[in-house]
Formats: structure tokens, C-alpha cells, sequence
């Protein structure tokens, strides 16, 4: 390995950032990150336990090659712990950290009534989670801006893709299609959420948000539809939202609060992403494709 090899490190290889890293491995970068405490980490990268009360440990000996860092953990009440534990330590590696990306959510603009967003929108979050993501992200900048960290705001809707979407939900018997006229949800398949990563890193622009979502906003019950036919399922009949929110778990409600239409130009015009999934069908065909019925 030479001294150009890029490497990126992520704090918590999740779904999103494990199928980013996969990527990139196999172009020949270096890949790193960390695990939860009591995880037996990641047996195809190299990690590191990683929480608020776990530091990692010689810091700069881990860092003196990371060229690019992603930050996929999730801020909680007391704020982001990357940034908490090891802010100063990343302002301290600034002059060789080339790009760092901070995955956030759709979540931080809250509810317009199913008007649009653009990144320039008002937050107004109206979720727990979803003010400290926005929270998060106001400290993010604010550091970036100090230290003249190469930050970049990733504000993603909802993900799907192989393990991991309603096809899950149809085999399992518990899919449900709920009806309230109006109300669409976006969503983003992995593998553009990998594209536009990538495509971000190729041309870094330190300070700018971009919100990740497909093309084609829908509802539900539609989606679900749409993922019965391909596993030849039945199809549910819808149930009114007034009677399906009787019987939702607390968390089920709140994904059901807020109604936007969010905007994905930026990162076509300005990253030049030709999203591989550019709507839910094309993506679930994609991830039954993966997955066999």
C-alpha cells in the first residue's frame, strides 16, 4: 500500500456506510471504523469500539492517514458523540481530512402540509430525533467553519434496499396499506445513498447540504402494493388512517406527523448523480432481484 491509497473512516459501519465502504474496497481503498462496545465488530473491516463513554483510544496514530471520514452515528439527547468525544481531535487532523460527510435526515424540515423543501428550507423539525439531528448538524457546521473541516450534510429520506424494505414486510404476513390522501413519503434506495456519497467525495464542496431521495415520492399503500404483485401476494385491503393509528406503536405514529415533498435537484445538478433507482419500482425489482422470493 502506498501513500496515496485513500482511506475512509467511518463512525458506525452501518447499513448505509457498510454498503458505501463495500464500494469503495473495491476500488483498492482503505477502510476503517468503529463498532458498538460489546459488538464483536466488523469481521470484514478493520473496527474499533466506538460510544460516548468508549474514546477511541491513540487517536492520532488511527488518524494520520484518513483522507475522508464518514459519520453515520446518531446524535442523542446530549448531543452527537463523535463531535462531543472527538471534535477537537478531528479539527486537530482538518489539513489531511479531504472530505467528511455527516448523514442526517429529511426529518429536520418537519411538517410543510406536503409542500416542498429544498436544502435552503427552514428547519423546523418536529420530531425528538429528528431536533438533534438538526441540532447536530448546527454544531457540525459551526466546528467545520472554526476548524476548516471539509464537512458535508447528507440529509437522507427513507432507506431501503436488499434485507431491508417492504418485501420484508409482505413475507412476513404484517403488511399493511394504510390510506390518508395526500400524504406521500420519499425514500431512498442504498445504493444511490452509496452513488451520491461517492459522487460528493469526487467533488467536494466543504459547507454544502444536500437532501438524497429518488424521484418519486409515494404513498404507502401504494408501495405496498406495487410489492405485493412482485412476490404475487395479496394485496391488503387499505385501512383509513384513523383506524390504523389506533393500533400504531408510538414510533409507527411519528413517521406518520410530518407531510413534505423534498427536492433532489442539487444533487443532480450539481454532483451530476444519475440515481440507479430513480423510483420505488425500479428499486424493489432491484432488491427482489438480490434477494430471490
Amino acid at each position: 500500500m502506498n501513500d496515496t491509497t485513500p482511506h475512509l473512516f467511518c463512525f458506525g459501519l452501518g447499513y448505509s456506510a457498510t454498503w458505501l465502504a463495500r464500494e469503495l474496497a473495491s476500488q483498492g481503498w482503505r477502510i476503517s471504523g468503529t463498532h458498538r462496545p460489546g459488538d464483536h465488530g466488523d469481521t470484514e473491516f478493520a473496527t474499533l469500539p466506538f460510544d460516548r463513554a468508549t474514546p477511541l483510544e491513540h487517536f492520532d496514530d488511527v488518524f494520520a492517514d484518513v483522507t475522508h471520514v464518514l459519520i453515520s452515528v446518531p446524535p442523542d439527547q446530549a448531543g452527537c458523540p463523535v463531535l462531543d468525544v472527538h471534535g477537537d481531535d478531528l479539527a486537530r487532523h482538518a489539513g489531511h481530512v479531504q472530505w467528511l460527510g455527516y448523514l442526517s435526515t429529511v426529518g429536520v424540515y418537519g411538517d410543510t402540509g406536503g409542500k416542498p423543501v429544498v436544502e435552503t428550507s427552514r428547519l423546523l423539525p418536529t420530531q425528538e430525533r429528528s431536533r438533534f439531528r438538526g441540532l447536530a448538524e448546527t454544531r457540525w457546521q459551526n466546528l467545520a467553519v472554526r476548524a476548516r473541516l471539509a464537512l458535508h450534510v447528507f440529509r437522507l429520506a427513507g432507506i431501503y434496499g436488499p434485507g431491508r424494505s417492504p418485501l420484508d414486510k409482505v413475507r412476513l404476513g404484517t403488511a399493511q396499506r394504510v390510506a390518508k390522501p395526500g400524504h406521500l413519503f420519499s425514500r431512498i434506495h442504498v445504493a444511490d445513498i452509496a452513488r451520491v456519497l461517492r459522487a460528493s467525495m469526487a467533488k467536494p464542496n466543504a459547507g454544502v447540504v444536500y437532501n438524497v431521495c429518488d424521484n418519486d415520492p409515494a404513498a404507502p399503500a401504494e408501495v405496498i402494493e406495487y410489492a405485493c404483485k412482485l412476490l404475487g401476494a395479496p394485496v391488503p385491503d387499505e385501512i383509513p388512517f384513523e383506524e390504523a393509528v389506533k393500533t400504531m406503536s408510538p414510533m409507527a405514529q411519528t413517521f406518520w406527523a410530518d407531510n413534505r415533498l423534498v427536492m433532489n435537484d442539487k444533487i443532480k445538478d450539481e454532483l451530476g448523480v444519475k440515481l440507479d433507482y430513480p423510483d420505488y419500482k425500479s428499486g424493489l425489482q432491484a432488491v427482489l432481484a438480490v434477494e430471490g422470493m
